[in-house]
């Protein structure tokens, strides 16, 4: 594997340290720290702090969306659950830094604003796919539960995804016409 780039060694220290600390929380010099560069190198590479989380979501949700397996729904939560075993469980970081930045910062709403989008499109898809047919509710009620799950892997763990997969099985299966408990 070819060696990982100055600035991708910068984003991803940047997202562990947003992660656990938050964005306005943490300071230059943290960041600087946990890179292991100097300042002059980090704003060589990425710039303000403000570009440096705009590209540190950019590059979480690729990885997180390059992560879902198959393409059912089933896969939402499993993706989501391997996710949370390997990364923690802190929330969404799309959704905090919307907190953080609504006020003030454009871009990044707007970035959000597309993840968040795009993870309504995944859905849609893999219904879609499992079902044979579109169903909007249906998608809406499985994008809610995978949100959920999000939110409450906090204090639930990876266990938080199972369930809320095991939910969103029984919807898939009640919109197919077949009652999941049926035999």
């Amino acid at each position: 594997m070819p060696p990982m780039s100055l600035r991708r060694q910068i984003v991803l220290a940047a997202e562990r340290a947003f992660d656990r600390e938050g964005f306005a929380a943490t300071g230059m010099d943290r960041l600087v720290r946990e890179a292991g560069v100097s300042s002059r190198t980090l704003y060589k590479h990425v710039g303000s702090k403000d570009a440096l989380a705009l590209a540190v979501l950019e590059g979480r949700g690729e990885r997180f969306f390059a992560g879902l397996p198959g393409d059912r729904v089933a896969g939402l939560f499993d993706g989501l659950g391997r996710w949370i075993e390997a990364e923690g469980a802190r929330g969404c970081l799309f959704l905090r830094a919307h907190g953080e930045y609504a006020a003030r910062d454009a871009a990044i709403v707007a970035l959000v604003r597309r993840h968040k989008a795009r993870l309504a499109d995944e859905v849609a898809r893999r219904v879609a796919g499992d079902l044979g047919r579109s169903d909007a509710d249906l998608a809406r009620q499985i994008l809610i539960l995978f949100e959920g799950a999000t939110a409450a892997a906090v204090h639930l763990g990876p266990g938080a995804a199972t369930a809320a997969g095991a939910a969103a099985d029984a919807l898939v299966a009640l919109a197919r016409g077949k009652a999941p408990w049926a035999p």
